[in-house]
């Protein structure tokens, strides 16, 4: 079984940056593909940002140039660096792991998630 953690949500301005992780446990994360969505309130849930196995990443249009994704292996861990944020970004984030090494922006394709965590930008 596999349990993921998110962490680094919080309140910030329009402009300022956050960090998400996402902590992993259970088997083996290496050879998975990881990705973020969010879910702003009223709104269905929206890809982000994803990772093959290898780091390969690719990102929704709306977060590219300004988000970035990336994995430490030996650290189980998935990371969003998130730049120049602005109140449309505001949402609960989740991280989600996919049980094989391609990456996929359709959330259904993903086999665990986080509990969500949120982030709040103020303009």
């Amino acid at each position: 079984q596999v349990q993921l953690v998110e962490s680094g949500g919080g309140l910030v301005q329009a402009g300022g940056s956050l960090r998400l992780s996402c902590a992993a446990s259970g088997r083996a994360f290496s050879s998975r593909a990881m990705g973020w969505f969010r879910q702003a309130p009223g709104k269905d849930r929206e890809f982000v940002a994803a990772l093959t196995w290898n780091g390969i990443t690719t990102y929704a249009d709306s977060v590219k140039g300004r988000f970035t994704i990336s994995r430490d292996n030996a650290r189980n861990t998935v990371y969003l660096q998130m730049n120049s944020l602005k109140p449309e970004d505001t949402a609960v984030y989740y991280c989600a792991l996919r049980e094989g090494p391609l990456y996929s922006s359709t959330w259904s394709q993903y086999n665990y998630w986080g509990q969500g965590t949120q982030v709040t930008v103020s303009s």
